[in-house]
């Protein structure tokens, strides 16, 4: 194995996070197919797609460097999503969370000279700061146009790329 089992957890451990983060984005975009929002829905069925790429990507590099996976268990999403600023704060905060994780994964690699490894968490550290900062601006977009007004934000994300 060509990284640490410390390492090595950790990434099986993300694989489950972002397997769970793709799995609560089709809860979330299940709600506004549910509301007639489609690009709403569609907005969150992209996302889904993209965390579950992301698990992929770890799945990849573990098998490159002969590392065991270990995918835990992963959570049942959380159904009750109510409004719209629910469900972007929600999103907002998990892709903090996931900001943190990364983190702690690049900062064990710096601290055992994992160089391999950090090359490889380096393209997640860029990924979170467009995540955040997509959720950010949609949750912005949300609170300015109201739960009464969400086609609005329909038509934002028909005209802008989110």
């Amino acid at each position: 194995m060509q990284i640490s089992k410390s390492m090595s957890d950790l990434m099986s451990a993300q694989v489950g996070n972002e397997l769970g983060a793709s799995n609560q984005y089709v809860q979330i975009a299940t709600y506004f197919d549910g509301q007639a929002l489609s690009k709403l829905a569609k907005f969150f069925y992209q996302q889904a797609e993209e965390e579950r790429e992301h698990a992929m990507k770890f799945v990849h590099y573990l098998m490159d460097v002969g590392a065991p996976l270990r995918i835990p268990a992963i959570p049942a999403p959380q159904t009750e999503i109510g409004t719209a600023e629910k469900a972007f704060e929600m999103s907002l905060a998990w892709e903090k969370e996931v900001t943190r994780q990364i983190h702690a994964m690049m900062d064990l690699a710096v601290e055992e000279k994992d160089y391999a490894s950090q090359a490889f968490l380096q393209w997640f550290v860029t990924e979170q700061v467009e995540e955040v900062s997509t959720m950010e601006n949609m949750l912005e977009v949300v609170r300015k146009a109201g739960e009464k007004n969400l086609l609005m934000v329909e038509a934002y994300l028909t005209h802008n790329a989110a």
